[in-house]
């Protein structure tokens, strides 16, 4: 007797520890007691379904007691998308003590999105300041300013789904800047009124497609960098000088070429010369055989050229005495 007794009582413990693991009764003791109406079932079903009951009675009963009206299955259907939905109800929670208005909709698909929909919320109510790395940019002086800008934004919920983000609020900003810049006379136009940057931009509307509105546009510091307008002045004169020697060197290649030529010209026609006087005696010879040169003829003809070279030499002694003279 003692026995079954033992058995029936082990059969019992089972009981209640399979019992406790499947239907989690402290969840909802817990719910009853916050006032949330969740059937056993339900927790059961949510068991069967592998989700969590804590991951999602434990924030309905928080929406709950903070007033927002949440129904169970939007918090499962949520959660079994890959949701967090804690921080989705932490997040309307504190919009609505903000006055904000975010339907739970808006919020899971900020979730679901990838965004932190709380710090979205947080954002909105306190407003963010971003800093801008180093923007470069160069007057019509040709002097560079680089400047640093501080831009305060605050979360735009209607916009964060498929809105762009700060990296695209940095690049429109810095682009501003170097516009503005760009479009000033003189730097020191700008290092006096240094305002004027944020305000140029300011009226741009850069926030126009981001998840974020542009509340102000602060100029931190602008520093005055190099003389970028005598730099490439510089560079195009250095530019210049090389394209003009390299001009001259093909002129002076030119000329050398030219000069090369008239020699080979020079040399050619000296060479038919010479080739003309060798055939000087051969013409001689055959004027003698035919008997139309004599001998006396000949030697006239040698005196003649002798007394044309002796009056080339003394021509040429002469010009330079002259020379010398002078």
């Amino acid at each position: 007797m003692s026995y079954t007794l033992l058995i029936v009582a082990g059969a019992i413990v089972l009981f209640f520890l399979i019992l406790f693991s499947v239907v989690p009764i402290g969840l909802w003791i817990s719910a009853i007691a916050a006032g949330v109406q969740v059937g056993l079932p339900s927790l059961v079903a949510m068991r069967l379904r592998r989700v969590p009951p804590n991951r999602i009675i434990l924030p309905l009963i928080k929406a709950d007691k903070a007033g927002i009206e949440v129904e169970q299955n939007q918090l499962e259907a949520h959660y079994l998308a890959g949701g967090n939905v804690d921080r989705v109800v932490d997040a309307l929670i504190a919009a609505d003590k903000a006055r904000i208005h975010l339907p739970f909709d808006r919020a899971a698909a900020i979730d679901l999105a990838g965004r932190d929909v709380l710090d979205a919320v947080k954002v909105s109510v306190n407003p963010r300041v971003i800093q801008t790395p180093n923007v470069s940019a160069v007057a019509k002086d040709g002097i560079e300013l680089i400047a640093t800008a501080r831009i305060t934004v605050r979360a735009n919920l209607e916009r964060l789904v498929g809105g762009a983000g700060e990296e695209t609020i940095i690049a429109r900003v810095g682009e501003g800047i170097v516009s503005s810049i760009g479009s000033t006379k003189s730097f020191k136009d700008t290092l006096e009124n240094p305002d004027t940057i944020s305000k140029a931009v300011l009226a741009k509307g850069l926030d126009s497609g981001t998840a974020f509105e542009i509340l102000s546009i602060d100029i931190a510091d602008v520093n005055v960098g190099r003389n970028i307008g005598a730099q490439l002045q510089t560079d195009q004169a250095e530019a210049d000088k090389r394209v003009a020697q390299a001009k001259a060197e093909e002129r002076r290649a030119m000329a050398v070429a030219a000069e090369q030529e008239n020699r080979a010209e020079v040399a050619a026609m000296r060479a038919k010369v010479v080739e003309a006087e060798a055939d000087v005696p051969r013409a001689i010879a055959e004027a003698f055989q035919k008997g139309n040169l004599g001998v006396m003829d000949y030697y006239n003809l040698q005196n003649i050229q002798s007394d044309t070279s002796m009056r080339g030499n003394i021509g040429r002694a002469a010009g330079l005495e002259g020379d010398e003279e002078s």
